[in-house]
C-alpha cells in the first residue's frame, strides 16, 4: 500500500472497487468520509448495492470479473485525452517518471488474446525477450520523451487499448456507457497537478485469474494520472485482518522476510543466489533499490544463525530450503500435494481452510489424507474437526489431530501492521483462559522440543535446525524478538538505526530489513503515540512507525518536480530547500541526498521509473480482458476465453452455463469474521445473523418461484449450499451482450462448528489460481439455484 488510512481524507476522487469498505473496513470509511466532507466525489463500482454504493457519489454495478475491460475504458479515455488534452495532466512527471517513452523491443507483438513469447504446452509465456527495452551501446534504455515513437509505451498502451471502446466495455462489463463516461470523467479530473485521486481495493479485485493484473490495471491509471508518491493518491489494499498487511512482510510460500526471493535448486550456492536477486541495470539514474538485497540477506541469515553464519560457510546458506525450481508450492497445490499423499503432516495455524479454502469439499478430503493435524487455535475449528463433519465417518479417518489453544490478540502483547503499513505496538489486556498459550510461546517451545530431537537423534540436515540462534527463554518477550528483527551492528553490539547501514560482510544482523529502525537504542518506535501533525496533510510521522524508515508515502520523491518544488503545494508531501540541500516533509524516498534529479524516483523497479509496459508478469505486459474460468457468455475481445496462463488444477470440475447458468460471487459481513470462528461461536453476532443466506435479485427470485425467507439450494460443479433467501434490489440483472445475466452473493462465514453452523459458500468455488501469485478465484463461478 503506497500510502495510508489517513491519508484518503486527501484526496479529491475515490475510487473503491472490489471492496465493500464502508462495511468490511470502517477505519479506512471514516477516511473517506472526511474526504466527502471536503467535497471529495467516492466512485464505487461493484455488482452488487452495498453499504459503500449507498454513500457513493456515483455507484457503477459491473459484471463480476470483469474488471479489466472496465479499467480498460478508462486506460483508453485517459490516453486519448491526454493527447487531445496534455494542459489537463502533469506531462513532466509522465515523461521523466515512468516508461511512457522509453522503447520497447520491436518483436513485441499482441494478436488474438495472446502476447509475444507464449509457450501453449506450458501455458505460460516462456520467452519474454521481446518485452524488453531496446538499449544503446552503453546497455542504457532508449527513450523518446515525445512520446510519438510507435515503440514507446505510451504508443504501444494506446494500441493496446483503442479495442475498449464504450460500446465494447457496456457489452463485456453490463454498466451503461452513460455511467461509464461520468466514471471515466470524474476519475481523469485527478489528472490535474492540484487534484489528488486515490484507488481502494480488496478480495474483489484480487481473487479472480486476472486479479494481479486487476491491480497492474490499477498502477496503470495512476501512473497516467500522476497519483503515486502524492497526498491522497496511490493505490490501497484494504486488508482484511490486523496484520496481514505484517504478515505478508515477512513470509509468503515464494518469498522470505522483506520481500526476498527463495532460493530454489537452481541457486546451488550463494553466489548464484545473490546474482539472481540483483537486478542488472546500467542506467545511472537508476536508484535500482534491490541491488542492496545481498546485504539485507545476509543481514537476516546472521540473525538466524548468529555464529554459525560466517563468510566460509556461505553465511549457512546450506542450511536454508531449497524450493524445486518450477514447482508451485502455494496453497492449492500444496492441498493437491496432501491428497497424494505427498505432503504427509500439517501445522494449521490460526487458518481455517475447511471453511475459507476454495473447493472446500476437495480440501476436507485431503486433510482425511494426512497422517496428522496439528490446529493452533482459540476454539476446535471446521479444520480441527474434519474428521466429525457431516456425512463423514470418523472410523475411517486415521489422521492423527491435536488442538493447541491459543491466545486472542488482547491477550498477548506483540506488534501489528495495518494496511496503511503502520506497525503499532499493542499490550496484553488479560490473562488467557486454560491452557492458551501465545504464539510466540507455542513456537519457542515446539522449536525447543524440535531442536532437542534433531541434536539427540539426527536427521537431514540437522543443523539447520540445531544451529540455529534461539535463545528466547521459558517466557519469550516479543520485545527481544522485535529487536532481533530491528537488527544489530554486531561489532558495537548496539540496535541498527535503520537499513542503510546493514552489510554484507556479516558485521551485521538483521531478521527483516524493512523494520529495521522500529525498535532502536532510542526504543520502541512501534510504541509511539504522539497524534501531532507538523506536515498539515496528516502523516503523523510520530505515532506509531511505518516501514520502510517512518516514511508514509512511498516514491513521495515523484511528488516534485525535477526542482524539488512540489507539483501541488497545498498538499506538500517533500520539498527540496537548494540553499539548504535538504528536503523537508515527509522522510523522503530513497537516493535523494543530492537533491530531486540524482535518481529516477521509482527505486524498486531496477530502471527507476513506473511501469505503463510491465514486463515482469506472468501473463503480459498490459492487462487483457479474458473471461473467468468459469463464464456465462464468450470472450468478445478475442478467441482466447481463459486467461492463457491461468492455472485450473482440477479441469475436470469445470461448470457450464447450460447447468449453471448464473454467476456466483462470494462477500463478507460486519457481523462476522472470516470463516467464522472467532464470530459464529459469539451468541450476540450468531444471533444478529443466525444461519448462512444467499442474496438473489428480485426478477431472477420471481423467475424461479422463490420468496424471501425460503430455503434454497446453491449449486456449482464442485458441490451445493443450503441457505435462507434473501431477495433484494440489491442485486439487479445487467445486459451483458444483448442478454441478461444475474448475479448470486453468498457470504463465506459459516461452518459445521461453533453456535451458528451452516453450509460455507466455498463448496461452490473452484480450483484455478492467478498466474503471477495462485491466488484462487473466490468471486466469479457458475452457479444454480432452486427451492430446497
Amino acid at each position: 500500500m503506497t500510502n495510508h488510512w489517513t491519508d484518503i481524507g486527501n484526496a479529491d476522487v475515490i475510487l473503491i472497487m472490489g471492496s465493500n469498505a464502508a462495511e468490511n473496513h470502517p477505519i479506512s470509511f471514516h477516511w473517506v468520509t472526511k474526504a466527502m466532507e471536503k467535497g471529495a466525489i467516492m466512485i464505487n463500482v461493484d455488482p452488487r448495492y452495498t453499504r459503500t454504493s449507498a454513500r457513493a457519489s456515483i455507484w457503477a454495478p459491473m459484471r463480476s470479473g470483469t474488471d479489466i475491460a472496465f479499467l480498460g475504458g478508462m486506460i483508453k479515455y485517459i490516453v486519448e485525452d491526454i493527447e487531445k488534452n496534455p494542459q489537463n495532466y502533469n506531462m513532466e512527471y509522465l515523461r521523466e517518471y515512468t516508461n511512457a517513452g522509453w522503447l520497447i523491443n520491436p518483436g513485441f507483438e499482441f494478436k488474438d488474446g495472446i502476447f509475444s513469447g507464449y509457450n501453449a504446452s506450458a501455458r505460460a509465456y516462456s520467452d519474454k525477450s521481446t518485452w524488453q527495452y531496446q538499449l544503446d551501446e552503453k546497455g542504457i534504455p532508449r527513450q523518446d520523451k515525445t512520446l510519438k515513437d510507435p515503440n514507446c509505451a505510451f504508443q504501444l498502451l494506446k494500441k493496446h487499448y483503442s479495442r475498449y471502446d464504450l460500446d465494447t466495455v457496456s457489452r463485456i462489463t453490463g454498466t451503461p456507457k452513460d455511467l461509464l463516461l461520468k466514471v471515466y470523467q470524474t476519475f481523469a479530473s485527478t489528472g490535474k497537478p492540484d487534484r489528488a485521486g486515490t484507488i481502494m481495493y480488496a478480495m474483489g479485485t484480487t481473487q479472480h485469474t486476472v486479479g494481479s493484473q486487476n491491480v497492474r490495471a490499477y498502477s496503470i491509471i495512476q501512473t497516467l494520472l500522476a497519483n503515486i508518491g502524492i497526498a491522497g493518491g496511490g493505490i490501497n489494499a484494504l486488508r482484511g485482518e490486523s496484520n496481514v498487511q505484517g504478515a505478508t512482510d515477512y513470509f509468503l510460500f515464494h518469498i522470505l522476510p522483506g520481500y526476498l526471493p527463495m532460493p530454489t535448486t537452481a541457486h546451488s550456492d550463494l553466489s548464484k543466489y545473490l546474482a539472481a536477486i540483483v537486478p542488472a541495470n546500467k542506467d545511472p539514474k537508476s536508484g535500482n533499490w534491490k541491488i542492496n538485497q545481498p546485504k539485507y540477506f545476509i543481514s537476516m541469515m546472521k540473525a538466524w544463525y548468529g555464529d554459525a553464519a560466517t563468510r566460509a560457510n556461505d553465511f549457512a546458506y546450506e542450511y536454508l530450503p531449497k524450493l524445486q525450481a518450477g514447482t508451485n508450492y502455494s496453497f492449492m497445490p500444496m492441498f493437491e500435494a496432501m491428497d497424494k499423499g505427498t505432503i504427509k503432516g500439517l501445522l494449521c495455524w490460526g487458518q481455517n481452510p475447511a471453511v475459507g479454502g476454495p473447493n472446500s469439499n476437495a480440501e476436507r478430503k485431503s486433510l482425511d489424507k494426512l497422517e496428522w493435524l496439528v490446529a493452533i487455535d482459540l476454539w476446535e475449528t471446521e479444520t480441527a474437526g474434519f474428521w466429525k463433519r457431516p456425512g463423514v465417518d470418523p472410523r475411517s479417518i486415521k489422521t492423527e489431530v491435536f488442538l493447541l489453544p491459543a491466545c486472542a490478540s488482547y491477550e498477548k502483547e506483540g506488534s501489528v501492521c495495518n494496511s496503511g503499513r503502520w506497525a503499532q505496538w499493542r499490550y496484553k489486556a488479560i490473562d488467557p483462559p486454560g491452557q492458551a498459550r501465545d504464539d510466540l510461546w507455542i513456537i519457542v517451545h515446539l522449536m525447543n522440543k524440535l531442536r532437542a530431537m534433531y541434536s539427540r537423534e539426527g536427521g537431514p540436515n540437522a543443523e539447520a535446525i540445531t544451529k540455529l540462534t534461539w535463545n528466547y527463554g521459558e517466557h519469550p518477550d516479543p520485545k527481544q524478538v522485535a529487536k532481533e528483527i530491528n537488527g544489530y551492528d554486531l561489532t558495537t553490539g548496539k540496535l541498527m538505526v535503520n537499513f542503510i547501514s546493514l552489510r554484507d560482510d556479516g558485521t551485521t544482523s538483521c531478521g527483516n530489513w524493512l523494520y529495521s529502525g522500529s525498535f532502536t537504542e532510542d526504543g520502541n518506535m512501534m510504541a509511539r503515540r504522539d497524534n501531532k501533525d507538523a506536515s498539515g496533510i496528516g502523516l503523523y510521522s510520530g505515532w506509531a512507525w511505518s516501514w520502510p524508515v517512518n516514511r508514509r508515502i512511498i516514491y513521495n520523491r515523484a511528488s516534485v518536480d525535477l526542482n524539488g518544488n512540489p507539483f501541488d503545494p497545498k498538499r506538500a508531501v517533500v520539498r527540496w530547500d537548494p540553499a539548504k540541500k535538504a528536503w523537508s516533509g515527509d522522510v523522503v524516498d530513497g537516493y535523494g541526498a543530492n537533491g530531486p534529479t540524482e535518481r529516477y524516483p521509482f527505486i524498486m523497479q531496477p530502471e527507476g521509473v513506473a511501469r505503463l509496459f510491465g514486463m515482469g508478469m506472468a501473463d503480459g505486459p498490459f492487462p487483457e480482458h479474458y473471461e473467468a474460468w468459469e463464464s456465462p457468455v464468450k470472450n468478445i475481445m478475442s478467441s482466447t476465453q481463459l486467461n492463457p496462463a491461468a492455472r485450473p488444477l482440477r479441469p475436470q470440475e469445470q461448470g457450464t452455463p447450460d447447468r449453471f447458468p448464473y454467476i456466483g460471487t462470494t462477500y463478507r459481513v460486519s457481523e462476522h469474521w472470516q470463516a467464522g470462528a472467532m464470530t459464529r461461536n459469539l451468541p450476540w453476532l450468531a444471533e444478529l445473523f443466525p444461519e448462512m443466506f444467499v442474496e438473489i435479485g428480485e426478477e431472477l427470485a420471481a423467475e424461479k418461484g422463490i420468496k424471501n425467507g425460503q430455503k434454497v439450494i446453491v449449486e456449482s460443479a464442485r458441490g451445493q449450499v443450503t441457505a435462507v433467501a434473501i431477495v433484494t434490489k440489491r442485486l439487479m440483472p445487467l445486459q451483458v451482450d444483448g442478454r441478461k445475466v444475474h448475479h448470486v452473493g453468498l457470504p463465506w462465514h459459516w461452518g459445521y462448528s461453533g453456535i451458528s453452523t451452516g453450509d460455507s459458500a466455498n463448496l461452490l468455488t473452484p480450483y484455478v489460481g492467478d498466474p503471477n501469485t495462485m491466488m484462487p478465484e473466490f468471486k466469479t463461478f457458475l452457479v444454480n439455484i432452486r427451492r430446497a
